[in-house]
């Protein structure tokens, strides 16, 4: 290690005539000298470490291309150090080395800044007092009166000690002692993660904790708190004799985490209990017992392992329960009155390299609504259960590659009902699908083209009522009493029983070009083929929508065409216009096999702006638009030059000949009644308009081609202030009897948050029905955030049909409030209430 010594110019008092040679022998003497100085500064840093908690580490798996880069190697300790000070000076009867004066020491990125510094080389000591600053290379800084130190860091202590982090944690103490070279005992210790208020620096921060000793194994890498108290504010909240945790050198350390709570009307009020097993650095085990007043003990466990190229872990749950009668509605048992439940929950991915992967996903359940009673897994959070229920798990197994234009993906799913009816949820082993794009133009435009294999089976039919007799009184279910009535004037087939396999697969070219006046003309190309076979059981009224037995099907989808725009564009001081007029032209033959082959995938199915002008306007592959077709509308585009857009679209579909895909009705009645079903198609029209940052306003609309009726409409309103934040959405749908929806279908949504306050949000959301002119759903919130401490409290009300599908009891009415509390760097916590009645 090589010193340098440097000077500020000396004061008056200091000024003396030196002698070289005394200067040289000075300067010899501090290089052997100095040298462990700045070794116990570095020793100094690791002896004022915060005491902030371990947690354990999320196993979240990166692939290669994006892991996180490792952490930079620690400073050198064989660099150049630099002494500063006003004097320095060395002591030869004594054998001390002093620098005095506005002391600085900088060494690999570590550097010391006292009024002065003494090393006595007798005692082997470090002395550093008067505004003494340490400030080490991952940007720590500790801040003392006095810091006196071994040079071997055994023993030591620091007075008025206060410890600043790079993550902006803080530790403070009135004195730190330490022994053995084991142990730091910080007096009077107070530990917080929340920065100092900018105003008033000695107001007490959010949080911290205080303790009268504060305990710090190495050995161990343990911090051991003695009457510790939570404070908020100043107050004291929480008071804990002794507790301990592992000290911020340790990612991982076994012991208990912080327990959460939860209550419903079903276990009553619980208590979890997590213990973290760290086995080994690349797998752990979580045990959470959850005592319930009601059921007993719900004992969970959790395993995780991190591998080389990724990460798995297996979920279980298991109980034994007390009252299994709290199930069930008026006497009729619901899927959760038995006295053995459990379930077993896995994931897992992994890399082959930096294109593919492959992974998988377990669910399996004692019943199917065990999750939802416990509120697990999915239900955990009751936000799941707003507008977004959970209506089944899904276990399966996947290879994904990616390549610069091409995509592959194979799986086999496996969908586990959360409404108990198993037997009508299709196995679908395997779905495969590839696409690609040739990085080489043909013939002047781009090259593409996709495949799909998918093959499925399903044990019994899924029929849905659609008319007011078999929706009143059940004809369509499997335990009807007139199963003849399973008809396509009563029901839809939405899934039928037995396999289906079919391979697809689909080219395409396309090329644009721009004439000499600015018209864009957009020819295209395309050949879709598709071999099917359906083997249909004969179960009850399935003959009445499918042929039964084993069917063998080819049909090949021939498509030309083109799409003309001509833009005209206006400039204006205030803003710049864009007039589109835009015709499309597809010819092709008739849709083969229409309506006679099973519909599992393109069931889905909304004519609107977005899909006007879509080459094939149905979902998926089942079903393949066929007859030829034209596609007419405008579109106009206006950007203001002081901000602000709006977009207008408008349009028309005709079958120019051919047959009609979208009036050919299939077992599932798809498309019959979107507004493409008549040769001349209704109109579909949509806007959106936002005029600065704040404020965005979207609707979209299908008016009946023959007498103007609004068929669909929907309108959409958000504004985004300073401290608000408003949305509102109006839906207004008509009857489609062909779908089961008998009469017209309206009503509002409108969610909003309220920043009360810098740190402070409010936050509701509400559906309400206008046809029942009542709110059927709604949410309401309340939290706090900022950069050390989280608390929120919501509360949710919503109808489940979840656990009652089979029993005929009524939706039920579901209430939860959930709180949560999370302290930066110490953990956060959760409770959750819920009670479940009937409507």
């Amino acid at each position: 290690m090589t010193v340098v010594a440097t000077r500020h110019r000396p004061s008056a008092v200091l000024m003396r005539r030196a002698d070289p040679r005394r200067e040289r022998s000075r300067m010899s003497a501090l290089i052997p000298t100095l040298a462990p100085i700045l070794g116990l500064v570095l020793g100094m840093a690791w002896l004022c470490l915060p005491a902030a908690p371990a947690m354990a580490q999320s196993f979240t798996y990166n692939p290669p291309h994006t892991r996180p880069k490792p952490p930079p190697p620690p400073p050198g300790t064989n660099g150049q150090m630099l002494v500063q000070a006003n004097e320095v000076d060395y002591d030869y009867n004594n054998s001390r080395v002093s620098a005095v004066g506005s002391v600085q020491l900088f060494y690999n990125g570590t550097s010391l800044q006292a009024d002065k510094v003494i090393y006595d080389q007798k005692t082997k000591r470090l002395h550093a007092e008067g505004n003494v600053r340490l400030e080490d290379a991952d940007g720590k800084i500790t801040y003392a009166n006095i810091m006196d130190l071994s040079d071997d860091y055994r023993d030591g202590f620091v007075d008025s000690l206060r410890v600043d982090t790079a993550d902006q944690t803080r530790m403070a103490a009135s004195r730190a002692d330490r022994t053995e070279g084991r142990y730091t005992v910080f007096q009077n210790g107070v530990y917080t993660a929340c920065a100092p208020c900018r105003d008033d620096p000695k107001k007490p921060p959010l949080w911290q904790v205080k303790g009268a000793r504060i305990i710090h194994d190495q050995n161990e890498k343990m911090l051991y708190f003695e009457d510790a108290r939570l404070e908020f504010f100043g107050t004291p909240l929480a008071y804990m004799p002794y507790f301990s945790t592992p000290d911020p050198t340790v990612k991982r350390k076994t012991g208990f985490l912080m327990p959460g709570f939860s209550q419903t009307s079903q276990t009553g009020i619980g208590m979890d209990i997590p213990f973290y097993w760290a086995l080994a650095p690349d797998y752990d085990l979580t045990l959470t017992p959850r005592i319930t007043t009601r059921q007993g003990v719900l004992m969970q466990g959790e395993f995780r392992q991190r591998l080389l190229d990724g990460a798995y872990q297996i979920r279980a749950y298991g109980i034994v329960q007390q009252d299994p009668g709290a199930f069930n509605y008026n006497g009729i048992p619901l899927a959760g009155d038995r006295e053995l439940r459990g379930g077993v929950e896995t994931k897992g991915q992994f890399a082959l390299n930096d294109r593919w992967v492959w992974g998988w996903e377990g669910v399996a359940l004692s019943d199917y609504a065990f999750l939802q009673d416990y509120r697990l897994s999915q239900y955990r959070d009751p936000y799941t259960s707003f507008l977004n229920l959970p209506t089944e798990a899904t276990s399966q197994l996947y290879l994904t590659g990616v390549g610069n234009r091409s995509y592959f993906d194979a799986r086999s799913i496996y969908y586990l009902s959360y409404s108990g009816n198993q037997s009508q949820v299709p196995v679908v082993a395997p779905v495969i699908d590839y696409s690609n794009v040739f990085n080489h133009s043909i013939l002047g435009g781009e090259v593409s083209y996709k495949t799909n294999f998918t093959n499925l089976t399903r044990d019994q039919a899924a029929f849905d009522a659609i008319s007011a007799n078999a929706q009143n009184n059940g004809l369509c279910s499997l335990t009807s009493a007139d199963p003849l009535a399973r008809t396509p004037g009563n029901c839809l087939l939405r899934g039928f029983p037995g396999t289906y396999t079919r391979l697809s697969a689909e080219a395409q070219w396309r090329r644009s070009f721009t004439d000499s006046i600015g018209e864009i003309w957009t020819p295209f190309a395309s050949i879709r083929a598709d071999a099917i076979n359906a083997s249909v059981s004969n179960q009850p009224g399935v003959s009445n929508y499918l042929p039964v037995g084993n069917t063998d099907a080819f049909r090949v989808m021939p498509t030309v065409g083109f799409e003309y725009r001509y833009p005209f564009i206006n400039v204006q001081p205030w803003g710049t216009t864009t007039i589109e007029p835009i015709a499309q032209v597809i010819i092709r033959p008739n849709e083969q096999y229409a309506g006679k082959l099973p519909n599992e995938d393109s069931q889905s199915m909304t004519f609107d702006t977005s899909n006007l002008f879509s080459v094939d306007k149905f979902s998926g592959y089942d079903r393949i638009e066929g007859g030829s077709r034209a596609n007419v509308g405008v579109q106009a585009t206006t950007q203001f030059d002081q901000g602000g857009s709006v977009k207008v679209m408008f349009g028309q579909s005709y079958q120019l000949f051919g047959m009609n895909s979208f009036a050919v009705a299939d077992a599932t009645n798809t498309a019959v009644d979107s507004g493409l079903q008549t040769p001349v198609s209704d109109y579909v029209a949509s806007i959106a308009y936002a005029p600065n940052s704040t404020f965005t306003f979207s609707s979209r609309a299908r008016f009946d081609q023959a007498t103007g009726d609004v068929q669909r409409f929907e309108v959409e309103g958000k504004a985004n202030f300073n401290r608000w934040n408003v949305s509102l959405l109006y839906g207004d749908y008509a009857a489609q009897p062909d779908l089961g929806y008998l009469t017209r279908r309206s009503g509002i949504l409108g969610t909003a948050s309220f920043k009360v306050a810098s740190n402070w949000v409010a936050t509701g959301a509400a559906r309400y029905n206008l046809e029942s002119n009542s709110i059927d759903t709604y949410a309401l919130g309340f939290g706090y955030v900022d950069d050390c401490f989280v608390l929120g409290v919501n509360y949710i009300t919503n109808y489940s049909y979840t656990s009652y599908t089979n029993t005929g009891a009524p939706p039920q009415l579901s209430h939860a409030v959930m709180l949560q509390l999370g302290l930066r760097t110490l953990g956060s916590t959760s409770a959750g209430a819920g009670s479940n009645g009937t409507q």
